[in-house]
């Protein structure tokens, strides 16, 4: 290859990867130096290369130090064979010779890949960091581009950056394949040893939150606030809202016209329930509600730090505790209260003395 062609080929990896030419001709520089001291061990002082892309020119020289008496063969030269190449030096001067290495060696080729790859893995995963370091916490669109045994992983970005989708972040009963076009939240930018990666997440509670926020003016305003989630990825999640302007009705504002918002969130989700919750600072009313679609009969605080007995009708049991004690243990996660739920006859027979009136109206299952 002539060096006009090697610089051009340059200039084709500066469009392709986006890293300034500069950076590869100072790794390019690094390699060959690394190359030549492979291939020449032992015979030549301290290497040094420079670049010219302007004149499409690679010189190579040579840089040893004038001594009286050599300890170092590699790294200096005596007086006498110093003058030999130029008079006037005296002992302490660098020699420098330009030196015109034959062909490399296949070692000392590899050795100049292995540094490029470094010097291009570093400067994107700097990039990499660089553009998505104030995207944690964000919504974005990604290809599916490779899936193994256990990860999913997605092309992100313009500079095609690599979102990883661990298990813990996949949502049970979703089906991944190369080429889906999908919407994933960005949990964190994990800086590894060989590139960037971006952990993104399907399962996350911020993902209901993004979704909710591109499809309610309301809450990207500030109008209606999100005050808690709680999901069980793939099956139910409850989000607790909260309305800063009493013109504003918050339940209204997230279930759209005809359904049409929330709708579109659960087609996003695959289908998940969705329980909109009118947020309370009364914990007790809150706990009432965080219930839905249970009616609940009376919230009571127990002794202990956050704990309630929640009593709802016999009949409405099984609804209020959820199959395998989702709606519950979503509700506790939602209030951050431990919440013991108990029938009416259940609570009557402990001597509790409960009403017939239901304080929380059957809310409406999305």
């Amino acid at each position: 290859m002539t060096n006009k062609v090697f610089f051009a080929a340059l200039e084709d990896l500066e469009k392709e990867k986006g890293i300034p030419k500069e950076v590869f001709i100072e790794a390019l520089e690094n390699a060959l130096v690394s190359a030549c001291k492979k291939q020449y061990a032992g015979a030549m002082g301290t290497v040094e290369i420079k670049m010219n892309p302007e004149k499409d020119s690679i010189d190579f020289y040579t840089v040893r130090t004038v001594v009286e008496e050599v300890v170092d063969a590699e790294n200096e030269i005596t007086l006498a064979d110093a003058r030999e190449i130029k008079k006037s030096c005296k002992i302490g001067d660098k020699i420098t010779e330009k030196l015109v290495p034959k062909d490399f060696s296949r070692i000392a080729a590899q050795t100049a890949k292995q540094v490029i790859l470094q010097k291009i893995h570093e400067t994107e995963r700097e990039r990499a960091m660089t553009e998505f370091s104030d995207k944690e916490g964000e919504l974005i669109v990604g290809v599916v581009r490779k899936l193994d045994a256990k990860n999913v992983y997605i092309e992100i970005g313009k500079g095609q950056v690599e979102g990883l989708m661990m298990p813990s972040d996949q949502v049970p009963g979703e089906k991944y394949n190369v080429n889906d076009r999908i919407k994933v939240f960005v949990k964190r930018v994990k800086s590894g040893y060989r590139s960037a990666q971006v952990l993104v997440s399907r399962s996350a509670p911020g993902l209901v939150k993004k979704l909710f926020e591109e499809e309610v003016p309301e809450i990207k305003q500030g109008t209606v606030v999100i005050k808690e989630i709680s999901r069980e990825a793939g099956a139910r999640t409850k989000i607790a809202i909260y309305s800063e302007d009493e013109r504003v009705d918050a339940i209204g504002a997230c279930v759209g016209n005809k359904g049409a918002r929330v709708n579109a969130v659960v087609e996003e989700l695959k289908g998940e329930k969705i329980d909109i919750i009118p947020w309370s600072e009364n914990p007790l009313e809150f706990i009432a509600k965080a219930l839905s679609p249970a009616k609940v009969i009376s919230v009571t605080q127990l002794e202990g730090e956050k704990t309630a007995m929640a009593v709802v009708p016999d009949d409405k049991l099984s609804l209020a505790i959820g199959k395998d004690g989702q709606n519950a243990r979503l509700a506790v996660r939602l209030t951050g209260w431990k919440i013991d739920v108990k029938s009416k006859s259940a609570a009557e027979k402990l001597g509790i003395n409960v009403g017939d009136e239901e304080i929380t109206e059957e809310a409406e299952e999305n």
